[in-house]
């Protein structure tokens, strides 16, 4: 009796599940969606490697024109340049770029915009004037705006950032507008006007938390697309300066051997498409996990 007794009193296997599917951990939900686990390990892999890297590779810019255009091998992992510089402490370097163009992009264009999309949200006056701006910057294409600014105060990393968040604050502003739009009409918020609380601690006491799960996954989008912004100026010629080594400066350096040296740019390329797939998995993962809606049809 007592065998059976505890046989009844042990969880069965629908049981666990329903455990499973209501446990709130972190562990829990990666498992739900390993594209956060796969993701978050290959771009804790690439940031140590860009932090790590340089340390202990040659460098990147000193000149051998004895060995230009050597075949990969082990006097260079990814072979040289048409200059005999490495190519592969080149690519290490240029993850530092990539990497700190797309989080400083990230963090400014989610900053400004989630602060004018508060605004534009809640103050019917201010709501017109700003989304008609972000209408206009939204009908100049990107790149075009990126050059143009370039242009205008020189090829810098500071320039660079500038160039590349001023296109993505609009998309910023317009996800924070459609929030704040169907949060301030719920009881809550008119309780508290109702109480007399003032207008900056309604909007982050109560607004603000309902923004934060959509810009966490838009944070990696715009990280995404600043990286591979950067390296299309890079490539073209009007993004970090030809003596910082970029994977667009490496790729544009290359493309006039590609066809005696392809490693020149199937090295950085790789490096580019392994990073930006990496930061798009762990965003998918990401929305995934914070979006109710998503969860649940999941």
């Amino acid at each position: 009796m007592s065998i059976n007794a505890n046989q009844d009193m042990l969880p069965s296997a629908d049981d666990t599940a329903a455990m499973v599917r209501d446990d709130p951990s972190v562990f829990v939900l990666a498992l739900r969606h390993p594209s956060i686990i796969i993701g978050g390990v290959l771009l804790i892999v690439i940031v140590l490697i860009a932090m790590i890297g340089p340390l202990l590779t040659n460098d990147p810019i000193a000149l051998n024109p004895i060995n230009r255009l050597k075949a990969p091998g082990d006097f260079a992992w990814f072979g040289t340049d048409y200059l005999g510089r490495d190519v592969f402490a080149r690519v290490i370097h240029g993850a530092r770029v990539s990497l700190v163009v797309g989080l400083a992009v990230s963090a400014c264009a989610i900053s400004v915009g989630l602060v004018t999309g508060l605004l534009a949200g809640y103050i019917r006056v201010l709501d017109a004037i700003i989304m008609r701006v972000m209408d206009g910057l939204m009908a100049i294409p990107g790149i075009l705006l990126a050059i143009a600014l370039i242009s205008l105060s020189g090829a810098t990393l500071f320039t660079v950032v500038i160039a590349i968040m001023i296109p993505e604050i609009p998309r910023v502003v317009r996800l924070v507008r459609a929030v704040v739009l169907s949060v301030r009409e719920e009881p809550y918020v008119e309780a508290a006007i109702a109480a007399g609380t003032k207008l900056p601690l309604i909007l982050i006491r109560h607004i603000l938390p309902n923004t934060i799960a959509p810009m966490i996954v838009q944070a990696t989008y715009i990280c995404a697309s600043a990286m591979l912004t950067e390296a299309i100026l890079g490539f073209l010629g009007a993004g970090i300066p030809p003596e910082i080594p970029s994977w667009g400066n490496i790729m544009a350096e290359g493309r006039t051997y590609f066809q005696i040296t392809p490693w020149i740019i199937f090295y950085p390329g790789i490096a580019l498409a392994v990073t930006v797939l990496a930061v798009n998995t762990l965003g998918d993962g990401l929305r995934d996990t914070l979006d109710p809606r998503i969860a649940r049809k999941m």
